[in-house]
């Protein structure tokens, strides 16, 4: 089932565009939440990609603790306010 999904999700976008896409089953399931709340109830201190450090000012410290996954971030990269690719950290 997962696969035909995949399949229908990469036909969509070669019909839409005229252009193949390659698109991985994590990045295709990746769920895009309404907001940091309810992005933080199951990522606690945020989502960001893969090396991704977090910006901060004064004498904060950088949160390290957020979950590092680069299809969720993708999907709720709107929720990244300073653009540091983390959205939605918190301690």
């Amino acid at each position: 089932m997962h696969h035909r999904i995949t399949a229908v999700l990469v036909a969509g976008l070669i019909a839409a565009t005229g252009t193949i896409v390659a698109v991985s089953p994590a990045e295709a399931a990746a769920k895009r939440y309404a907001n940091c709340a309810a992005l933080n109830k199951v990522y606690k201190h945020g989502v960001g990609l893969k090396g991704a450090k977090d910006k901060v000012r004064g004498k904060t410290k950088p949160v390290t603790t957020f979950t590092r996954n680069n299809a969720v971030y993708k999907a709720n990269k709107s929720r990244d306010r300073d653009k540091d690719g983390i959205a939605c950290e918190k301690r």
